[in-house]
């Protein structure tokens, strides 16, 4: 499948370099976003901060239910995410503030941005945030996303999926990855996906439905962990620019 003169998903190659690919041909915003010279090291007050930018105090047990804080039931499929946020060594990281953010239902954000012709919902804002237990675990109640078309070639959607954004504990401490589900069939389509070069590596990204999970009567249940290193085996692959 292509878009003009260039493929739209471009076959897995080892030339294309590591795990991730943040100038990737097929994803044409990457050459505005992808860096072109050197990182800037940051002054080393920010390196050692004196304390957590932010507490237990700031976030609320109803910051993680999707669902809630409006004037009625939001539409479709009502969902649970849950998992945990592991170090490369399997240890659980206590204390990591994860935050999402998603399409609704019918695959709209709300967000000014987002003028493709699919209903706002009233009752969904499509954020929430929650802070890791002592166990690592993390857990959200939302909808199901919906697909969006996004301009990047003819004819181009992306799969359903959930924004994530674990901070450590200072804001110069955050990595950004996207969460799928899975058997999507816009997976074969879509070159973000594809942009994460190693086909094993891109497994990590999709969660897997979970009978245990799911709350009779109420809503599925999908599991996913967040495993942090760079480049590691077995490492949820990670976006290098937040945006």
């Amino acid at each position: 499948m292509s878009d003009g003169d260039s493929p739209i998903v471009l076959p897995d190659d080892p030339s294309f370099g590591g795990e991730v690919q943040v100038d990737y041909p097929g994803y044409r915003s990457t050459r505005w976003r992808a860096p072109d010279a050197p990182l800037v090291t940051l002054p080393e007050e920010l390196h050692d901060p004196l304390g957590p930018v932010f507490g237990d105090g700031h976030v609320s047990e109803f910051d993680r239910d999707l669902t809630a804080g409006h004037e009625g039931e939001p539409l479709g499929e009502r969902i649970v995410v849950t998992g945990r946020v592991l170090d490369i060594d399997g240890h659980p990281l206590q204390g990591a503030l994860v935050e999402i953010w998603q399409a609704n239902a019918g695959g709209r954000y709300r967000h000014e941005v987002d003028q493709h012709p699919a209903p706002l919902d009233p009752n969904f804002t499509g954020a929430g945030r929650c802070l890791t237990d002592d166990d690592g675990r993390y857990r959200f109640i939302t909808v199901k996303p919906g697909s969006y078309p996004w301009g990047n070639h003819e004819n181009a959607w992306r799969p359903a999926h959930i924004h994530f954004s674990v901070f450590g504990r200072a804001f110069t401490q955050r990595l950004v990855t996207q969460m799928y589900f899975p058997g999507d069939p816009l997976f074969e389509f879509d070159p973000i996906f594809h942009s994460v070069r190693d086909p094993k590596a891109r497994e990590l990204l999709v969660s897997r439905f979970d009978l245990a999970t799911t709350t009779p009567e109420w809503a599925l249940g999908y599991q996913w962990d967040i495993v942090l290193g760079r480049g590691g085996t077995g490492t949820t692959p990670l976006e290098e620019d937040e945006a």
